[in-house]
């Protein structure tokens, strides 16, 4: 089996719709594919009835979250939508992600960015605007050449030149809600240096304590020693290893399944879930 657990659509920052993510993902020869968009469960449906026979969709979010002035994030799979706490607090971070990113094309200007407002809502179109859209009109512009050599401290990399605050999950609660509402949660490429300050493995060992399932190992920005040394922790900590492609569409050069789960992982994470079942072949519902 080949096991895909992180991608993003057009419901977020992602270039694929829904549809085509899991057409995509089949014809990849990928035989699970979880989609987790930022802090949004709105591609979900689509994605269900496009899902072609012999692909199983995990749904799922990727949560955005901060802890001691570092920004992480979380993929949280298989929860049940509609839990009413859980979706209170995304809309929270959802509906800051607009003043965040015209803060960001505020700060461009002021460095002699010609970057307009209307040129990233252009880019972002239905999803969830973000910093990969505003990295994107950076490439459009010539300013960068790929939408990762945007996230560096000279621009929008944590801290960086045009970085911009939001509202973000405290890690802890999130892993409190996402387990309330039946879920599995797993820190996102937690070792992802290149991107900016990451956290300390003290703070991974007490949100293992506080309910954590999973670190993703296996990802595009960990290198050979970053994934060893996830590993040990992981078996030190209990905790479940992913591996993923974080796949974006055109907007990153990685292809789905570059990374994946190992299939036993993925059956401990499919029985942990309490809130939603895995869907199989030609759609279904997804809630239990």
């Amino acid at each position: 089996m080949r096991i895909d657990l992180h991608t993003h659509s057009t419901a977020s920052d992602g270039t694929d719709t829904p549809a085509e993510l899991v057409a995509n993902a089949a014809a990849a020869g990928l035989d699970v594919v979880a989609l987790t968009d930022h802090d949004t469960v709105g591609g979900h449906q689509q994605a269900i009835d496009a899902l072609p026979e012999g692909l199983t969709l995990v749904t799922g979010a990727e949560l955005s979250c901060r802890v001691d002035g570092v920004g992480m994030h979380l993929l949280a799979y298989l929860f049940d939508p509609a839990d009413a706490e859980l979706e209170r607090a995304r809309e929270l971070v959802r509906d800051d992600r607009v003043p965040r990113a015209q803060e960001m094309v505020r700060k461009l200007r002021a460095l002699d960015v010609p970057i307009t407002w209307e040129q990233v809502a252009r880019i972002a179109g239905d999803g969830s605007v973000g910093r990969p859209h505003v990295a994107a009109a950076l490439v459009e512009l010539g300013v960068v050449p790929t939408v990762s050599d945007a996230f560096t401290p000279d621009w929008l990399g944590n801290g960086g030149r045009a970085y911009a605050e939001k509202h973000e999950f405290d890690p802890f609660e999130a892993v409190r809600l996402v387990k309330a509402a039946g879920g599995v949660a797993v820190f996102a490429h937690p070792g992802a240096v290149k991107r900016g300050a990451v956290v300390p493995e003290s703070t991974i060992a007490a949100l293992a304590e506080a309910g954590l399932d999973g670190i993703e190992v296996d990802h595009m920005d960990h290198d050979e020693p970053t994934r060893a040394r996830l590993r040990g922790l992981a078996r030190e900590l209990g905790l479940l290893t992913t591996g993923s492609s974080d796949y974006h569409g055109s907007r990153k050069t990685v292809e789905l399944g570059a990374c994946t789960t190992d299939p036993e992982i993925y059956g401990e994470i499919t029985r942990r879930a309490t809130g939603a079942f895995p869907v199989p072949g030609a759609g279904g519902a997804v809630r239990r």
